[in-house]
């Protein structure tokens, strides 16, 4: 059925939502066809969207006289019909208001019941599990293709991994069993929206015991038919990585990453294999100096996930220390960002590959947006109509054309390092 839109975004005058209009207005206009430069395109009809005229008003505004004609829709993540009747005028509706946890699952389910794609940001991996659980049979129905996860978590691990196991199978006739993503070097700051996020994880997860068990498993987003007899490993202290000769230190968001990934293989019928194991940590460097850098970062990610599992310490760090809702790094500060990111992955045979990802922009904002912008694009152009409707990862859902797009629109790139035959 056409629709007045390809492509919505929700939540356009939150603080990735801003960064979001103004990436989209730079590629496509304001529904004229042309871009930022007046080079004629396909054009995409596109349209912002969020609960509050005047703020849209005020977005429209700083984008300055071209975006007069911008179309804008109102629509309230707590008033259900506002939220189909929006999603009933496109084709993909991007989500930027979080916590997800919080004020996500109304959308989620507008998008569901009216067959609409949909795609987000979000990391929290215990409202996906329960989305998933809620509305997955419905969405297989109603044709809806519900992709979660389409910004720095979890993009560069799914896609990294899928990569790479796209050029062992090429390569080696056979996937990697074994595969480890390690960040070699990043920067990047938070905004006060992911640290909701964060903290509301933690507050459900303080409160709930089955929940913390839940959050420990690595096939939490799995179907329940897909399991490993094989312990999945996990980088939760200092210690040494021999393949790449640097200490490494856990990593902020492998907890959210390995699922994804873990859920990639499962809908991609094991693939990658049905004992197959993926762990991500951040490198180092190297001597004495990189080992007290992992202790450091390990020393610290241990206290603040003491913190703010105490109430009091918590409420102080959230009212004193962390950044509110709607601040985050400056422009300037968001294109100085980066991050190259080493996949090594090793076949059942002895046969090892190391890919290399990398990005510009700061991860969770310059490059996010990017890639939340071609996630949405993939969607609304390339995935085939009759895909079937469901819960998907992006590599999952998108593959090629998803790798495609981010090269050539994202800044960010994927490229084989070394290859050895055993």
């Amino acid at each position: 059925m056409e629709t007045p839109f390809d492509i919505v975004l929700f939540g356009a005058t939150s603080f990735v939502g801003k960064i979001l209009t103004r990436r989209m207005a730079e590629r496509h206009g304001f529904g004229d066809g042309k871009d930022s430069q007046g080079n004629e395109g396909k054009p995409v009809r596109w349209a912002i969207a969020g609960r509050s005229k005047a703020k849209l008003d005020r977005l429209k505004d700083e984008l300055g006289p071209a975006a007069v004609n911008l179309p804008m829709l109102i629509a309230d993540a707590g008033d259900a019909d506002s939220l189909n009747a929006m999603c009933e005028q496109t084709r993909v509706v991007v989500s930027t208001v979080g916590p997800y946890a919080l004020h996500g699952e109304p959308l989620v389910r507008a998008c569901v019941e009216t067959g609409t794609d949909y795609c987000d940001l979000t990391g929290e991996v215990q409202w996906i599990r329960r989305m998933i659980q809620l509305y997955e049979e419905r969405a297989k129905v109603t044709g809806a293709r519900i992709v979660h996860c389409c910004g720095f978590d979890s993009i560069p691990s799914d896609m990294g991994v899928w990569y790479l196991q796209q050029e062992a199978i090429s390569r080696f006739g056979q996937p990697c069993q074994r595969v480890k993503m390690r960040v070699k070097a990043a920067k990047g700051g938070l905004s006060g929206g992911t640290v909701a996020s964060l903290m509301n994880v933690i507050k459900e997860a303080a409160s709930n015991k089955a929940l913390r068990k839940e959050l420990a498993n690595p096939f939490s987003l799995c179907p329940p038919d897909h399991r490993s007899v094989t312990r999945q490993p996990s980088v939760k202290a200092a210690e040494f990585d021999h393949d790449l000769e640097s200490w490494v230190a856990p990593f902020l968001m492998a907890a959210i990453n390995t699922r994804v990934v873990h859920r990639s293989n499962a809908l991609l019928d094991a693939c990658y294999g049905t004992e197959f194991q993926y762990d991500e940590a951040m490198m180092t460097g190297r001597g004495l100096k990189g080992r007290g850098r992992a202790l450091a970062v390990a020393g610290a990610m241990g206290g603040f996930a003491l913190a703010t599992a105490i109430k009091p310490t918590r409420w102080a760090l959230e009212r004193f220390v962390l950044p509110e809702p709607g601040e985050g790094p400056d422009q300037a500060a968001q294109q100085k960002g980066f991050y190259d990111l080493r996949f090594i992955g090793t076949t059942e045979g002895g046969e090892s590959l190391t890919v290399k990802v990398t990005g510009q922009g700061d991860p969770g904002y310059g490059s996010t947006s990017r890639m939340l912008a071609q996630a949405a694009e993939c969607l609304a152009f390339d995935v085939p109509e009759d895909a079937v409707g469901g819960f998907w990862t992006p590599s999952s859902l998108m593959d090629g054309d998803l790798l495609k797009r981010l090269q050539a629109n994202a800044k960010v790139t994927f490229e084989v390092l070394t290859a050895s035959t055993a």
